[in-house]
């Protein structure tokens, strides 16, 4: 009933396209076909696990614009096939409607939040569920069914009311997958502490505001956790649900010429575990080096994790070090090289990312991550240590 309900109100938002009179719609299409492939460089370390992953994407856009821009209906929409039969999957990533009038804004529907401000580690971007199959840094997020009202002042910052009605589960890697346990974890038979499952709502709010050179976001999360809880025991395969949790976050970025600061942090209590993790450092940029447009950047974070080896990310005691390189021509390419160390172990993650554009329709992109010394301790790591891969992606615009 919850479902038919919340599909009948963006419809019922939605319906003012068809109370205007003599009003000017504007609307624009785009698709985007991808080919990726995915080699990697060991055998697996799991059975049945494969080397090659050949794949192609589709994704497509529409945005509908009317009322002087003040009413908005946006699509993106996502497919991917391929070898893996779990990372075949498609995704509604935003379907929603937005209404904006003076000082306020109201969003409702399927949408996509980012909230933070490290390189390394978002840790207080609470609101989607990762999209586990599609990247392994989770960078990629699903679309999340939310009632958002934003209130912006320019005097006492930005509050955003977020009401999430539904919870969305993670899809993990199957049997021929890589970067997966040693047990397949069936995502569909997760279940949840909470007695309502996927429909236990949950609220997010945040207040953001920025103090001269000083951006400031404070937020709060409280509903199912988006990260399900892994329960070891000395016998038998872990106990795996989705806990209800209330979480606290903080996230600054201090803006002083070339630097910028960063710091993000939450607190996060379920019955079964209570944790605080922090992500801070800093990102130095040398800009328009030569007069050519040239913008090289230097970046070092440190993370901490209370969970120890229980983090989900692998990221507990850890240094991330790396170069972020922007050349800013009419081609935009741009280079991210870095490494993660994990301080008391030894373990450590090389990754590099790089993309580039050849006219104005096609995007090529290569990303390769490289899990060396990984130290038999790391319970989630050590997973992965036959897992360094290349990745190679051409991507074009057919409309």
């Amino acid at each position: 009933m919850r479902k038919q309900f919340f599909t009948i109100l963006l419809l019922a938002m939605s319906v003012s396209l068809f109370s205007q009179d003599n009003e000017q719609f504007l609307h624009d299409f785009e698709l985007k076909l991808g080919g990726e492939y995915r080699y990697f460089f060991e055998e697996g370390q799991f059975e049945g696990q494969v080397r090659n992953f050949p794949s192609i994407s589709i994704t497509p856009k529409y945005s509908l614009e009317w009322n002087k821009g003040y009413e908005q209906l946006n699509f993106t929409g996502f497919f991917r096939l391929d070898r893996d039969s779990n990372r075949t999957h498609w995704d509604i990533r935003e379907l929603y409607y937005t209404k904006a009038k003076g000082n306020w804004e109201l969003n409702v529907g399927l949408k996509k939040i980012f909230w933070g401000v490290t390189e390394s580690n978002h840790l207080v971007d609470i609101v989607n569920q990762t999209d586990q199959v599609e990247t392994f840094d989770g960078e990629q997020k699903l679309g999340q069914g939310m009632v958002q009202f934003s209130l912006i002042t320019d005097r006492i910052g930005t509050f955003d009311f977020i009401y999430l009605p539904h919870h969305r589960k993670r899809v993990f890697p199957g049997q021929k997958g890589r970067l997966r346990f040693a047990n397949i974890i069936d995502g569909d038979a997760i279940d949840f502490e909470n007695d309502n499952g996927q429909w236990y709502p949950g609220l997010a709010l945040r207040w953001s505001h920025y103090f001269g050179i000083v951006d400031l976001g404070i937020s709060q999360y409280f509903g199912n956790g988006r990260e399900p809880l892994f329960l070891f025991q000395e016998d038998g395969p872990p106990a795996i649900f989705y806990p209800e949790i209330y979480q606290s976050g903080i996230d600054i970025q201090l803006t002083h010429n070339a630097f910028l600061w960063k710091l993000e942090s939450i607190y996060r209590y379920a019955v079964d575990q209570e944790f605080w993790a922090i992500t801070g450092g800093l990102e130095y940029t040398f800009s328009n080096i030569d007069g050519n447009g040239l913008d090289i950047g230097l970046l070092s974070e440190y993370t901490y994790d209370s969970r120890n080896e229980l983090a989900l990310t692998g990221l507990q005691n850890d240094l991330f070090v790396g170069s972020r390189i922007a050349f800013n021509g009419i081609n935009d390419g741009s280079i991210l090289i870095g490494t993660i160390v994990d301080l008391e172990h030894g373990s450590n993650i090389i990754s590099l990312e790089t993309s580039r554009r050849f006219g104005e329709l096609i995007t090529v992109e290569m990303e390769a991550r490289i899990f060396n010394s990984i130290d038999p301790s790391e319970i989630i790591l050590s997973n992965f240590g036959n897992d360094s891969f290349m990745r190679l992606s051409i991507s074009t615009y057919l409309f």
